[in-house]
Formats: C-alpha cells, sequence, structure tokens
C-alpha cells in the first residue's frame, strides 16, 4: 500500500460527529504534592488526629460511540490451541473473515470495546457505563457468575449500578475501571494509592495507574514484566522453578536511562499518562511523551537493539527530545507500536513467525501521511482506524481479524486498507487473540445505509 499525500486546501477525512466539550484540568498537575508521612515516636505509625485526604475524581469517558462490530474467529473454546480441552464443550463458531454486525445488538451505543493480544474473550461498554461480555470464560473472566462459554453480548450483572469507563482484558483476567471513585485515606507511611485512572493486562499480570502519574504491578514476575528487578524466580526443589507473584499492587519504582556503554541513569520525573501491555512485557507513555519498556526482550520487542530482558523500565532514546515524543501505543503478543508527534507509526519487535525481527523502532512505510487515530494489536495482526479507512496487515495463520473477505487473500506481511467496510466510518478498534473489533459511526442515514450493506452474524 503506498503512503499516502495530503493536500492541506483539499482534505476530505470525515470527521466523527460529537459535541465539543471543554477540557477539564488535568489531573496529574505537577502542583499536586506527594502524601506527606509523619513518624510518631520513631515508630511509622501516623497520628490518630492527622487529617484525612479524599479525593473526589470524575473519569471522563469516550464522547465518541457507535455501532459494534466483529471479525475473526468466534470458536472461542478452540482459538489459540492445538485442540480443545476435554473438560470445554466446544459449541463451534465460524471465523468471519469480514466486518459483520452483531444480531439484535444494532441499536446498543458502545462508546468502548476491550480484548488482549492474548485474550479470547471481550467487553463492550455502552454510552450509560453498562458492560456486555463474551467469548471465552473457563476461568470465569467474564464476571457473568458462571464458567460457561458466552457466545452473544450479555450484560455483566454484578456492575450494575457502576459506571464502567474502562476496561482491560489479560488471557484469563479482567480489569474494570469506575466512572467515580472516592478514596480516603490517612497518613501513613504505607499509604492507599489514589484514584487509578489507567488500566493494561498482560497474559498473567496487570499494570494500573493512578491521577499521580504513578505505576503499580501485579501478577505473575516472570521476565521481569512487574517491572521490580526481579524475575521472582525461586527453585521449589531440585531443579523446579518456581514464581513469586504479586498479588497486590505494588508500585514501580525504578525508571533508567541505560548508555551505549553499559551505563545506567535513573530518571525521577515520570509521570504515567498510558499504558499497553503485550503477552509479557509492557510500554509506558509518560507526560512528557516519552517511552519506556521492559519485560521480555526476545524478538526486539522492547526497541533496545538486543533481546535481554529488562527488569525494570527503561527509556527508549528514539522518542526522547523536542518534537521527537510520541503520543499513542499498542503492544501485541511480540512487538509493540508507537505512534508520534507527526502522526509516524513504528513498529518494533516481530509480527511473523519466520524472518527478521525489528531489534529498534522502525517506521512503517506503508502509513506514511495518513492520520492514526486506533490502533488494535491481535496476536499476530494489526488493525488500525486512519483517515477514513481501516488498515490491517498479518502473517498467517489467521482467523479473519484482518478482515479481507471470503475470497480475498486471508494474510498480508504489508499494510493494506479493508474494503470490505468502505463508506464506514471507524471510530476506535481493539484486538483479540483472533479476532477484531470496530466502533463504527451510525450518527446519519448515509452511516446507515452503509452498515446494513454488511453481513450480519448471529450467535449461537
Amino acid at each position: 500500500m503506498p503512503p499516502k499525500k495530503r493536500d492541506p486546501e483539499n482534505d476530505t477525512v470525515k470527521k466523527p460527529r460529537a459535541k465539543k466539550q471543554k477540557k477539564k484540568k488535568d489531573e496529574f498537575s505537577e502542583s499536586e504534592s506527594e502524601p506527606e508521612t509523619e513518624l510518631n515516636n520513631g515508630n511509622g505509625a501516623a497520628s490518630i488526629d492527622e487529617p484525612e485526604i479524599a479525593y473526589d475524581i470524575t473519569l471522563e469517558a469516550p464522547m465518541l460511540s457507535g455501532e459494534v462490530l466483529i471479525s475473526g474467529g468466534t470458536n472461542w473454546d478452540l482459538i489459540g490451541r492445538k485442540q480443545v480441552p476435554k473438560e470445554a464443550k466446544n459449541k463451534g463458531g465460524p471465523n468471519l473473515w469480514r466486518p459483520h454486525r452483531i444480531a439484535d445488538f444494532s441499536d446498543v451505543k458502545i462508546r468502548t470495546i476491550v480484548s488482549g493480544c492474548c485474550s479470547t474473550h471481550s467487553f463492550l461498554i455502552d454510552t450509560e457505563g453498562k458492560v456486555y461480555a463474551f467469548g471465552r470464560n473457563e476461568k470465569g473472566q467474564l464476571g457473568v457468575g458462571n464458567l460457561n462459554r458466552v457466545d452473544k453480548p450479555t450484560i455483566v450483572d454484578c456492575l450494575s449500578g457502576y459506571n464502567i469507563v474502562d476496561a482491560a482484558c489479560g488471557r484469563n483476567h479482567s480489569l474494570f475501571l469506575t466512572e467515580h471513585f472516592i478514596l480516603v485515606l490517612q497518613q501513613l507511611l504505607n499509604v492507599v494509592p489514589p484514584p487509578i485512572r489507567k488500566l493494561a493486562c498482560g497474559a498473567e499480570f496487570s499494570m494500573i495507574a493512578d491521577i499521580r502519574g504513578n505505576l503499580y504491578s501485579f501478577g505473575c514476575p516472570e521476565y521481569g514484566q512487574l517491572g521490580h528487578n526481579t524475575d521472582g524466580k525461586y527453585f521449589v526443589s531440585g531443579n523446579k522453578l518456581a514464581y513469586r507473584n504479586e498479588m497486590s499492587p505494588r508500585k514501580v519504582q525504578v525508571w533508567i536511562e541505560k548508555a551505549r556503554d553499559g551505563r545506567i541513569s535513573p530518571i525521577h520525573d515520570v509521570e504515567v499518562r498510558d499504558i499497553a501491555c503485550g503477552t509479557n512485557h509492557s510500554v509506558i507513555l509518560d507526560s512528557k511523551k516519552r517511552l519506556f519498556t521492559w519485560g521480555f526482550g526476545g524478538y526486539g520487542r522492547l526497541g533496545h537493539a538486543d533481546n535481554k530482558d529488562e527488569m525494570v523500565p527503561r527509556l527508549l532514546k528514539l522518542f526522547e527530545g523536542p518534537n521527537k515524543g510520541a503520543t499513542k501505543i499498542a503492544a501485541g503478543s511480540t512487538f509493540t507500536l508507537g505512534l508520534n508527534e507527526y502522526g509516524a507509526l513504528y513498529l518494533w519487535g516481530m509480527t511473523k513467525l519466520t524472518g527478521e525481527a525489528n531489534m529498534y523502532p522502525k517506521l512503517v512505510q506503508d502509513l506514511s501521511g495518513w492520520r492514526v487515530r486506533s490502533i488494535g494489536c491481535c496476536y499476530k495482526s494489526i488493525v488500525i482506524a486512519a483517515d477514513n479507512s481501516v488498515v490491517s496487515w498479518g502473517a498467517s495463520p489467521t482467523y479473519g481479524e484482518l478482515g479481507y473477505g471470503e475470497n480475498k487473500a486471508k494474510s498480508s506481511t504489508v499494510p493494506q486498507e479493508v474494503k470490505t467496510i468502505d463508506g464506514v466510518y471507524v471510530h476506535n478498534v481493539a484486538g483479540g487473540y483472533g479476532h477484531a473489533l470496530f466502533i463504527a459511526q451510525n450518527d446519519s442515514e448515509e452511516d446507515m445505509k452503509s452498515l446494513n450493506k454488511l453481513p450480519v452474524y448471529t450467535p449461537v
């Protein structure tokens, strides 16, 4: 796909219909100071009479909404496996080789779509903050009160009464973020963290960031993916290894820059703004538009020009400096993506099973000149909403997440436009292990006319 050339005087990019809203003051204000701690008689306990700190935070949900579309594999019991486990009741499910509407769901206005590169389950959040779940559920990751697979998007009843603004999916677990969170804490030495504003999940670990820009992680520490300068490995007996999991959120304390000669310098002014997790690695975007990566370093997914694991967050130097900063991040199973201030998209790691890996960030030349607004990462595939189009690519085998159509190529090593939804404006995209989700604009008669041309998927 050739790079796009833009004419600034004749730019016909379709604009989403949304009401303008005044931006609130950023909660990451530098004027906010960390709660002070006071020692009482040298024992570290706080005085009973000390004032409490109250946070009354309302998080804003996305303003744009539309109808959800799906493409890719729907046999949730089999996706990502060689065979269906004996204990699973395999209901089957077709591969949707092009984006489909979901039967009896076209009237539901969806504002957020959530899945993950190692997830075979998904969540849809409507404009009222209600959560709909579907997919694999063997570990209770859908939160619907049982372990049965769910094919049709179903309301998560236990979250009724909450306005959910975001969520995250791991391999077998999920996180949800509510709109309104009031947390009262005493000024103790071990303070409870301020309210959370960002979250992300890897395969078996989680990351959360609070309104002050602090990062916390918990779960499996293998490969150093939690950022605590350890992989948590220990010998149980003989040659048998195990890992000491972090059972509750623990603050990431150390951020570093590493020079070519191996010299390490600490960085102290990191305020986390966004998080993305691959299967065993993480990337964050901070308030100065810098990127830090850590965890499993195989195939260059950390972007540091080597395969070494990083036990603590390490600065990725390409995005450091004036006019070099990043604005958006995303992570797949073995690769990472970053969008810079000029709209250039960079990729590092490996998206195919064979061939050479990108050991450091390399420009995606085929998307030069495109305005990228949303990135979804599947296990090995990438789906992007840019301008008036959707662009995707990924190596074989795929399940239909690329959306090219039944009689078209099932894979592509270079970005290609998804022609099967021409005329449909897509606000956002999200990727699961072998499926992709889209929020399609449905505000006008013209929008509905384009959507009515799409096939309808009826879950069994």
